[in-house]
This record gives C-alpha cells, sequence and structure tokens, in this order.
C-alpha cells in the first residue's frame, strides 16, 4: 500500500512532515530539547546557553537565479540558528557527490560556500565528502551543521499572546517561484530571483528592537504553513490581511500560470516575526533599516476567535482558512 512507504510528500514541510517527525522521529529520541521543535535546539554546556542545528540541502538544479546550493546551505543553517534566537559562529559543511560531478561545478558550489559564511560572520571549521557511484547520487546534496550562543532565550509559541503583530521581512516565494524559473517549467515574464540570504543582521535588529515573541524563517511550505506551526494545538489564532503581504509581480504571476499560491511557496531569506503590538513598529522600523528588510511588512495578528487556525482576510472582504501544505507543492526546493 502506498500508505506504507514514503512519497515525496513527506518531504514538503506540510502535514506529511509532521507526521514523520512527531508519529516516529520524536517518540524514538525523546527529549526536552527535541520537543520544543525550533528551527534549532536550544542546549547549555557548563552554563553557557547554546543553539544547535543541521539541515540537508537537495535542490535542484543545484544553481538558480540569485544562488546556488553552497550559499543555500550556508545560509539555511545560519538562517535556523538565528530563528532560535542565537548568534551564528560555526559550522560543518558535508557533500555528498554522485560520481561524474564536474570539478568546476563543485569548485563554484565550494566558493559559494565560503562566501556566504565570509557574509554570516561564521567559520567553517569541519566536514565530510562522500561520492556515490554514478546514477546514484543526482548530482550534489549538501549537509550542514551549525553551532551559535543564545543571545535570546525565550522565544517560542508560549510566549505569544493577543493583539500580538504578525510580521514578515519582505517579499514571498521568491525561492520557490525562482527555483521553478530554472527548471524550465514555466515561461514567465519579469525577473526571478531567490531571496536566499543569511537573517544574521536582521534577527538581530529585530531582537535588539524588543518585543519579539518567535522568529521563523518560512521555507518549505511558505509563510502559511509555518504560522500553522505557531498556533496548532493553542488556544491562540493568527488572522492574516491578504493586501498587506508584499508578493512581486513576477512571482505573483508564475504561481498564477501554475496554480501555485505564493503563500505556500518556499522563502529562503525572509523572517516571519511575532511582536508585540507595542513593539511591531519599532520592529518594523530596524528591519527597514537594513539591506533585504527594505519590504517588511505588518501582515496580521494573533487573535483568541479560531483557536489554531491561520485564516486569510481576502482583498474583496471574505475570508478563508490557511491550512498546512498538503502534498509536495514544490519538491527539492531547498
Amino acid at each position: 500500500m502506498a500508505e506504507d512507504l514514503i512519497t515525496l510528500d513527506y518531504g514538503s514541510g506540510g502535514l506529511k512532515t509532521s507526521r514523520l517527525i512527531e508519529e516516529i522521529l520524536v517518540p524514538a529520541f525523546r527529549n526536552t530539547a527535541l520537543e520544543a521543535l525550533g528551527d534549532g535546539a536550544v542546549l547549555e554546556n557548563r552554563g553557557v546557553p547554546l543553539v544547535f542545528s543541521t539541515d540537508s540541502f537537495v535542490v535542484s538544479p543545484w544553481r538558480f537565479p540569485g544562488g546556488d546550493i553552497g550559499k543555500l546551505a550556508v545560509c539555511g543553517t545560519v538562517n535556523d540558528l538565528c530563528m532560535a534566537g542565537g548568534e551564528p559562529r560555526y559550522l560543518s559543511l558535508s557533500f555528498l557527490i554522485e560520481e561524474g560531478f564536474p570539478m568546476a561545478d563543485f569548485r563554484a558550489v565550494v566558493s559559494s560556500a565560503a562566501e556566504a559564511a565570509k557574509n554570516a560572520g561564521v567559520q567553517i571549521v569541519t566536514g565530510d565528502t562522500k561520492v556515490v557511484e554514478r546514477g546514484k547520487g543526482d548530482g550534489l546534496y549538501v549537509n550542514t551543521s551549525g553551532i551559535g550562543f543564545l543571545r535570546a532565550p525565550g522565544l517560542g509559541r508560549a510566549a505569544m499572546r493577543p493583539g500580538d503583530r504578525v510580521l514578515v521581512s519582505g517579499s514571498v516565494g521568491c525561492h520557490g517561484a525562482a527555483v521553478m524559473m530554472a527548471r524550465g517549467e514555466i515561461p514567465c515574464e519579469g525577473e526571478l530571483v531567490s531571496d536566499c540570504m543569511p537573517l544574521h543582521r536582521l534577527s538581530a535588529a529585530a531582537l535588539q528592537a524588543g518585543g519579539v515573541r518567535i522568529l521563523r524563517d518560512p521555507t518549505r511550505g511558505g509563510v502559511a504553513t509555518t504560522l500553522n506551526e505557531f498556533v496548532e494545538g493553542s488556544p491562540l489564532g493568527i488572522e492574516l490581511e491578504e493586501e498587506a503581504i508584499p508578493v512581486e509581480p513576477a512571482v505573483e504571476a508564475a504561481c498564477g500560470l501554475l496554480g501555485l499560491d505564493p503563500l505556500y511557496c518556499a522563502c529562503e531569506g525572509r523572517l516571519l516575526a511575532v511582536a508585540a503590538p507595542e513593539s511591531a513598529q519599532a520592529v518594523l522600523d530596524a528591519l527597514r533599516a537594513l539591506p533585504g528588510g527594505e519590504g517588511a511588512a505588518c501582515i496580521g495578528r494573533v487573535t483568541q476567535e479560531r483557536p489554531g487556525v491561520v485564516t486569510l482576510r481576502t482583498a474583496l472582504g471574505g475570508g478563508r482558512i490557511l491550512g498546512k501544505l498538503t502534498g509536495a507543492q514544490l519538491p527539492r526546493i531547498c
């Protein structure tokens, strides 16, 4: 039966990914740090609070407008550490290479990763390389893990309150649309470029502004799925304003052609923040003052009206429920 097999849906970051985590992985390795299910684990070593995260990258194609798998791998783990309230310091970088992968392309990926690490202020201090037979690895896969110092304890769903504001640091869905374009799946006018970038400066600025309850970068499953993770199983809900959500025209056009929703398309250089209402404007101002945050916007609020549910108030005045992503809207996106 199909249900007895792992399908692409289980890697979407949506409902089936949650099933793998909650029904198999968490019960097998149960501990306090893991059960928090954050972007990174908050740990303590001899009185020093740390953040630790790991991620694997299988994006196809490995090069896309605005980046490649090397840049993506470094930024992905740096950003996970930042979203957990950490200051990233050290990364590992491991490669799974298919026999026959061009050496010039491998050098390009390594160079891109090195530049991204320099820009993010982190050092790559260890790693690993494996080569598999031709036809067994689909080019190149990359894994990164990272460690940083905790600078903002207490971030998480439990800190959210009714009336809090939901903020995003820029336009949504750019990475997913850029990868679609790189695959040659759509003819679309306009420039589509991935938003892939490290979020260390933007997250630090948001935290310094104060009042931030939780941070997250909406990668697989996009903004809608990430916000569902904020409120599922809680007495709180989130209401979004469609007209307030920044979406670039080229992204909207590309998604429209394929019948996709930008709110479910991956971002790789955007952060979501829930902030206290009295602090929201200061957080927005701090984000807008930095490169990559110029388009920051308040897109909604935390409510008690529909517990555990994310709703979207449309431009026409109606409303609809935004659930977690179901199915694999766009596999091999990160």
